[in-house]
């Protein structure tokens, strides 16, 4: 879902999206118009704001996206793709018909529902097959010029080469050193020196300049940049654009005068009360939905194995204060007897066989939204840790406490972002998207962690 959130989405990613879910409105309208024409019936009478076939439109397009058919590589038709269309589509019918059966006034006609379904993929593959022609053209991108050469310039100049479906183009870096003078950073090198910005930005067509310096303070060309600005080149902070890239921010480039003149930050207080009304009306359905899943799930733990069916487990929340977090064990009941606290694995020979199908599908977790309606959690924030590992973690990694200014979350970005981990570089990998959640939190940032949190759960990618 990033790829959706990112500023410097591909044009060629949101061409394709946009121009799909047009197309797939055009077709599921048509089909109705010529099945209704048989009867003499009309569209206006059938479906007077087009409701269904906006359903029907919608319910495709987020198939479509949970199986990634919105990837760069799925744009040109192939065996891989196809596979996925097929599987995309059958989903798309099952979501319709519990769509149907849940609301019978939004039920499509099966002769309708039968149409698209056959001719909804024939048209995906033949827009793409004709779109692929257009795309394998390079649509204009931007031309971006560096200036720096330490490990943050290094950083975005291979972020951009190796992303060519962004739409931003690398011309070169340019370092104060005029020995440096043609130096491989990534591929271009060191083009020039400060006294070269303008002259370069003129002759190479110069989009966007981004300022990649570790200090800025005495060495940054503020007469170049400003004439270049003043041409319409823009001026960016390195690491704005590499947390908009990266959707993290790193610590090691992170400063304490960035964070208070950052745009972000903003008006927490009235985010959380937003946030948490949303919690509580989202988890009381939770709860009354997912009740005989739960109650399933315990009688199976409490047959398999002896010990509780929910264990409590001690965890930091929101500006450290302590709470018991509630899950459904997945181990055995004396896991940590003789080891004390230790980091999860994710290859655990104390988790049980049950507790290993729970974790994978994230049932485990369900009992959290008990935690919810306590106050003690969200639906999204960083992940709640252990006392015994926050005590270690804040000592080794700078800004760590900046994670509990919000709740924790059942998900959260970092979980949807980053792979399974359970070490010290894991915890400060994580941290640096948590830092990222919180600075630019907001309704529609966390509706994307959600979604993307059940596309994982669905996948069983970087489950635990």
């Amino acid at each position: 879902m990033f790829y959706l959130f990112n500023r410097y989405q591909s044009s060629r990613q949101l061409f394709t999206v946009f121009s799909e879910v047009v197309l797939m409105f055009v077709v599921a309208l048509l089909v109705a118009t010529l099945r209704l024409s048989l009867d003499n019936g009309y569209v206006a009478a059938y479906d007077p704001l087009f409701i269904k076939s906006w359903i029907l439109t919608l319910t495709y397009t987020v198939s479509f996206y949970y199986f990634n058919l919105y990837m760069p590589d799925m744009y040109r038709p192939s065996r891989i793709m196809f596979m996925r269309l097929v599987t995309a589509v059958v989903v798309a019918n099952i979501a319709l018909f519990s769509i149907f059966y849940l609301a019978p006034s939004l039920k499509t006609w099966r002769g309708m529902l039968l149409a698209n379904t056959i001719l909804l993929p024939l048209v995906i593959l033949l827009w793409r097959t004709l779109i692929a022609k257009i795309l394998i053209i390079d649509l204009p991108k931007k031309r971006v010029l560096i200036i720096g050469s330490g490990d943050l310039a290094k950083k975005i100049g291979g972020t951009i080469y190796q992303h060519p479906d962004y739409g931003l183009g690398l011309v070169g870096f340019i370092d104060d050193d005029p020995s440096r003078l043609g130096v491989s950073i990534v591929n271009p090198g060191i083009i020039g020196g400060y006294g070269d910005i303008a002259r370069i930005a003129d002759t190479q067509n110069i989009d966007m300049i981004i300022v990649a310096l570790p200090d800025r303070r005495s060495k940054l060309p503020m007469s170049a940049l400003l004439d270049c600005k003043l041409k319409g080149v823009s001026v960016e902070e390195g690491e704005t654009f590499n947390e908009r890239m990266t959707g993290q921010i790193p610590l090691d480039h992170l400063k304490p005068s960035w964070m208070v003149f950052s745009d972000g930050f903003k008006s927490l207080r009235s985010r959380k009360i937003l946030k948490r009304t949303l919690d509580l009306t989202a988890a009381a359905i939770c709860l009354v939905i997912s009740a005989p899943l739960m109650l399933l799930t315990a009688v199976i733990i409490k047959l398999e194995s002896k010990g509780p069916m929910i264990f409590k487990q001690l965890r930091v929340g929101e500006n450290g204060r302590e709470y018991n977090i509630y899950k459904f064990r997945s181990m055995r009941a004396d896991a940590e007897s003789s080891s004390g606290p230790v980091w999860a694995v994710k290859k655990d020979d104390r988790v049980t066989k049950v507790g290993r199908f729970i974790r994978k599908t994230r049932i485990d977790e369900l009992p959290q939204l008990i935690n919810v309606l306590k106050g003690d959690m969200s639906f999204v924030g960083p992940r709640p840790e252990r006392p015994f590992f926050v005590a270690q973690l804040k000592e080794s990694i700078p800004y760590y406490e900046i994670r509990t200014v919000v709740k924790p979350g059942i998900t959260g970005w970092a979980q949807i972002k980053y792979p399974y981990g359970a070490t010290v570089q894991d915890a400060l990998e994580k941290l640096q998207y948590d830092i990222y959640y919180i600075k630019n939190m907001s309704p529609l940032l966390d509706i994307i962690i959600l979604f993307s949190t059940i596309k994982v759960v669905l996948t069983g990618q970087g489950a635990r």
